[in-house]
């Protein structure tokens, strides 16, 4: 984890806008550093650890730093050793203090953040420079040379020297081995680097193409995945369709907001995984308000926001560049990229390997939500108008099946989507036959039939775009939920199974409850009264 070159590729833009001068980059480089070392320590951070701190808090800065002398210090040191005028070299420092923290947190995830900066310290230590000792704990700086060494202000790799040396002879017999202390203390932090975790395995995602979402990345991350949001757009820019995996409510309700903001009641059909293998700070969540407003005023657009990455599309080019342009702009600490072309084998070989390792770091007696997650990750690439399972599918199933039956209680519904191209009753009856096989294929593995649903829902609950061939790959697949844990479609309560899953419109013509119930008869829905 390179948590100075994270918080300069996402931070320092924000904070230096157009402002391109390297001394001013070099600054908040080695301010990040200073910073770090700061929340490190657990007295320092428990001061404002329950403080809701927004990113344009300038006074938070004077909070880390309640000695008056301390912040001057550190201000006008920096100031000198950059070429930078003491009061913007100020100025930087309380923009940036905020935004760094936020960034901080979120890398940090669960994990209490003096102790997640404490297990990165080789990552910014070397950062620091000498004079800092005396605005931070103590033992944040690396070893220090006795009195009368001389010290480097900025970053080197070369050996510490003294002005003068008394002991001649001696230190020179010394030199050689010293040289190879260094060496070796180099060789040995160049090979961390070379190491160093690029992300921690996560617990997996709740629908089936998340694994492979169009970030470039392979989604199975370890302990905790970023909070996400997912949204497209309609043919007059409504909502279309939207999710969220977030880490608590509050972080909830914050999203809820902006997306209320932007679209009014269409928000209430965004759903919402809320769940603790999610992060509970979202980088972009401060931001909604600009970003939003923004991709609603493109038609049959697309947008996912995961950890500081917000990936777009549209199926006009022109329309694409230009909304890319302008969340770059609006967001600048972002990183703004617009959806490649769809890697159909790609994208179902990185979903089959991230269902894999999430299968893998279930352990014992797994929690059934994380089963359904790690099953939902998976791409079923059903072909064209069938249902009959691939062959790449079923070692997953495979071991899917012994896992169900080992669990005690554990029911699933599996929940089949189609995408838009057809007819409402054709993509019903699809769906419904796609979600029948998996069931099928699972009670031939051993698996008791009484523990496994089905519902066909057609194109009726998209999770992306139907104009464009990601989008329609997206909306394309096959969730597990539990069966006892349904989120309703319009507020995401937990619901009962024994319950009634109310349409979130009953007077309409499209029935989009999950559960099969009293409804379903007067809407003409084809259900297996067997499931």
């Amino acid at each position: 984890m390179d948590i100075i070159s994270h918080l300069t590729r996402t931070v320092s833009p924000a904070v230096l806008e157009d402002d391109h001068s390297p001394a001013k980059k070099g600054l908040l480089e080695q301010f990040y550093a200073i910073f770090a070392a700061r929340l490190a320590d657990n007295d320092t951070y428990n001061r404002f650890a329950n403080e809701n701190i927004t990113r344009d808090d300038q006074g938070f800065y004077d909070r880390v730093w309640s000695d008056d002398a301390q912040r001057d210090q550190i201000a006008r040191e920096l100031a000198d050793k950059h070429n930078v005028d003491a009061t913007s070299s100020r100025g930087l420092i309380a923009m940036a203090a905020p935004l760094a923290f936020h960034e901080i947190k979120s890398l940090a995830g669960n994990t209490p953040v003096p102790q997640f900066l404490n297990d990165n310290l080789d990552s910014y230590q070397r950062y620091i420079p000498a004079w800092a000792s005396a605005v931070l704990p103590v033992g944040m700086l690396a070893a220090t040379p006795p009195a009368g060494a001389r010290i480097s202000d900025t970053v080197s790799t070369a050996p510490l020297q003294r002005e003068e040396e008394q002991q001649g002879s001696f230190m020179k017999a010394l030199l050689p081995i010293i040289g190879l202390i260094i060496l070796g203390a180099l060789a040995w932090a160049l090979l961390r680097g070379c190491q160093e975790n690029p992300e921690p395995v996560a617990t997996p995602v709740a629908t089936a193409q998340q694994a492979a979402q169009g970030e470039g990345q392979l989604a199975v991350a370890g302990d905790i995945e970023p909070a996400s949001l997912r949204i497209a757009t309609g043919e007059n820019s409504e909502l279309y369709a939207c999710r969220m995996n977030v880490g608590d409510e509050t972080l909830q309700t914050n999203v809820m907001n902006a997306l209320t903001s932007a679209f009014g009641e269409e928000a209430n059909k965004c759903r919402a995984d809320v769940d603790d293998n999610f992060a509970v700070d979202m980088p972009a969540a401060a931001q909604l308000a600009t970003i939003l407003p923004i991709v609603k005023n493109v038609p049959n657009a697309s947008m996912i926001i995961k950890g500081d990455v917000i990936t777009v599309n549209a199926p006009d080019a022109a329309a694409l560049d230009k909304l890319v342009a302008d969340l770059q702009a609006a967001v600048p600490a972002m990183t703004i990229q617009a959806e490649g072309p769809l890697d159909l084998q790609g994208e179902i070989d990185n979903s089959l390997a991230a269902a894999d390792v999430a299968m893998t770091n279930l352990g014992k007696n797994p929690d059934p939500r994380d089963v359904a997650r790690a099953l939902s990750i998976q791409v079923i690439n059903f072909e064209v108008d069938e249902a009959v399972i691939p062959d790449v599918n079923k070692e997953l199933l495979d071991r899917a099946a012994k896992i169900i039956n080992e669990v005690p209680n554990m029911k699933l519904t599996i929940i089949g989507h189609t995408d838009s191209q057809a007819s409402d009753s054709y993509n019903v009856e699809l769906s419904r036959d796609r979600a029948e096989a998996v069931k099928e294929y699972l009670v031939s593995q051993g698996v008791d039939a009484s523990k496994l649903m089905t519902k066909g829902m057609g194109e009726s609950e998209p999770i992306a775009d139907n104009s464009t061939e990601q989008g329609r790959f997206r909306n394309r697949r096959i969730e597990f939920i539990v069966n006892d844990e349904m989120a309703s479609a319009n507020d995401g309560m937990i619901i009962s199974n024994n319950a009634l899953d109310p349409d979130l419109n009953p007077l309409d013509s499209n029935n989009d409850d999950l559960l099969p119930d009293g409804d379903d008869a007067t809407q003409g829905m084809a259900v297996d009264p067997a499931n």
